[in-house]
């Protein structure tokens, strides 16, 4: 195995580590969102924030799946 081969399967580690990090992350933004719905005081201007926060996520998420996809091509 080479010193290249390594280095991919490194960069494959930090992804899908990188990857169930930001899928926690998002959950667990879904989960506190949720919650505030419930509460009739709560402030639209940090709701807005962990929304767009979580939407912001999701584009990562959907980047680094995309990566993770061998190209069929090669």
């Amino acid at each position: 195995m080479s010193e290249d081969d390594d280095n991919v399967d490194t960069d494959l580690f930090r992804n899908i580590e990188r990857l169930r990090q930001l899928r926690i992350e998002h959950r667990d933004l879904d989960d506190v969102i949720s919650r505030l719905t419930l509460d009739f005081r709560v402030d639209e201007l940090q709701m807005k924030r962990l929304k767009k926060r979580k939407l912001m996520l999701k584009d990562q998420i959907a980047r680094l799946e995309s990566q993770l996809i061998p190209d069929l091509n090669a």
